[in-house]
């Protein structure tokens, strides 16, 4: 909901060493002994209780996102040249549009990484200081060799801008000039994570718009279901997840406020896949590749995102930050743990200020109520469940959202009409790593006004899966919308009529 309803830098040291890719392991609490288990759920539920839900946007450019003279050698940069927007001006805007946080994200070119340092890096620092209410972190729209973009956010630091520079300017596959082709290599992708992961803080990496460049349903383009699965084995703890919904939503709004009815959400013009309720293929299918990633028990996390450029009241197809989409990360408001919510998938997302809250608890029947500290069998988004005990358990879902009672950025007050609970089976690892599929995987029970308790702008929601026997996972999906499925976006949707929101996964651990 929007509110109303230099200093120096030392000489970047560039590593030499690059380190092997390690094997994937799946990320649980199972190789924590029961004192531990409990001990790490006790902290995680102390440390919910001083965080709130915080929206943000990861995927912002700025007027240092540049066009090139590629007359001059090596290419000038011209400044403004694709996205239009001072740094400023985008924390402003995101500020006014309710955000808490956001990520400034300027993508390469030759010798970007100079840009990036020495031009895009001070108007940042300048930026902080005249929106201070605004966490505003460095990063940039990688370039990622042998795919398509990705965000790359880097931990606050003193060395931040060193540490971006190093990365851009080792492994962006655009930054060298002349040209190297050996850039655009996965073997240069797996380089630069075992890099980042390695960090004394590591970045984070979302893979941008994933199926922007897709033929059609499930015919890949530039990234891939075997990408997604190598770069989360080198490094689980930095290449986390893939937008959710992509940025450019809107295509087909005038300069005027009217529809374009050629218009296309999220960019997908050219894809023989369009968006799905705004929602990437990858993930709105359900059973599909979000599915098969967490199918394996990867922490797989979906975000949403402006990928602004240029305002559609300025001819573009863009919203501000938080105009549209708000990724919300539940974490106390500073730097590290923001980052820590993003890594670990505390995080759930929406499109046209749907819900502005939603807090999932999964636990083990009888065991803790509601607002009870956690003894290691309850669980919230981006945690694990691990059941007690060797038989199978009732497992109830509890659900608490928030649906304003205000007006969104278009003037709108949307309702939530349907909630869907999907739960899936964690199977383990894939034999085919261009598996994307996860036949198990199914929408268990979908909840309308008839189904919840309402308490003020809240809605409250309790079900119980009987009798799991089997490692799964449980996410969370609405819509103000009839659609049972989220329908491809058609030419000339109005995207402010189609919304949806999501949550990332929890993970229920047998004993079995």
């Amino acid at each position: 909901m929007m509110k109303s309803r230099l200093k120096k830098k030392s000489i970047p040291l560039i590593a030499t060493t690059l380190l092997a890719t390690t094997a994937f392991t799946t990320q649980t609490f199972q190789s924590l002994g029961q004192n531990q288990k409990a001990e790490a759920s006790t902290l995680s539920a102390e440390k919910k209780n001083g965080a709130k839900w915080l929206a943000g946007d990861h995927h912002v450019h700025s007027e240092w996102s540049v066009g090139w003279d590629n007359t001059k050698n090596p290419p000038e940069a011209i400044r403004g040249g694709d996205a239009i927007y001072p740094i400023v001006k985008n924390a402003e805007n995101a500020k006014k549009y309710g955000l808490d946080w956001m990520v400034s994200t300027d993508h390469g070119g030759p010798n970007h990484s100079k840009v990036n340092l020495e031009q895009a890096y001070p108007e940042l620092l300048k930026s902080r200081q005249a929106v201070p209410d605004l966490l505003q972190f460095y990063g940039m729209e990688f370039d990622t060799p042998a795919a398509d973009h990705s965000s790359l956010i880097i931990p606050k630091s003193d060395d931040e801008s060193e540490t971006l520079y190093n990365i851009e300017s080792q492994f962006n596959k655009r930054d060298p000039h002349p040209n190297d082709g050996s850039r655009d290599t996965e073997s240069n992708m797996i380089a630069a994570l075992n890099y980042m992961k390695d960090l004394d803080e590591p970045p984070v990496l979302f893979a941008n718009h994933p199926a922007r460049s897709a033929s059609g349903d499930a015919k890949w383009g530039q990234d891939t279901p075997q990408e997604f699965r190598n770069w989360n084995d080198a490094a689980p703890n930095v290449s986390v997840g893939m937008e959710g919904a992509p940025g450019h939503q809107a295509g087909a709004i005038n300069k005027d406020g009217s529809i374009d009815p050629k218009g296309v959400r999220g960019g997908y013009g050219n894809s023989g896949a369009p968006t799905m309720g705004g929602f990437d293929q990858m993930s709105a299918k359900v059973g599909g590749l979000w599915d098969s990633m967490l199918g394996e028990g990867r922490h797989w996390w979906i975000t949403s995102t402006s990928d602004s450029h240029v305002n559609w009241r300025d001819g573009g197809s863009d919203f501000w930050p938080g105009e549209y989409s708000k990724t919300y990360v539940k974490a106390e408001k500073n730097y590290k743990d923001i980052m820590d919510g993003l890594r670990n998938g505390n995080v759930f997302v929406t499109t046209g200020d749907l819900i502005s809250e939603l807090d999932v608890k999964a636990q083990a029947v009888g065991k803790t109520p509601w607002n009870a500290v956690a003894n290691g069998n309850t669980a919230s988004i981006g945690e694990t469940l691990t059941l007690p005990g060797k038989k199978s358990r009732d497992v109830t879902v509890t659900v608490r959202l928030l649906d304003p009672n205000g007006k969104n950025a278009n003037g709108d007050n949307p309702k939530v009409k349907r909630v869907d609970l999907i739960v899936g089976e964690v199977t383990g690892k894939v034999e085919d790593r261009t598996t994307a599929v996860n036949p198990t995987t199914k929408v268990v029970k979908r909840f309308t006004e008839k189904d919840w308790k309402k308490d003020g702008d809240y809605i409250t929601i309790s079900y119980t899966l009987k009798d799991v026997d089997k490692d799964s996972y449980i996410r969370l999906r609405g819509t103000n919308t009839d659609q049972l499925e989220p329908a491809l976006d058609p030419k000339g949707e109005n995207p402010w009529s189609d919304l949806w929101f999501y949550s990332n996964p929890i993970f229920v651990k047998t004993n079995k």
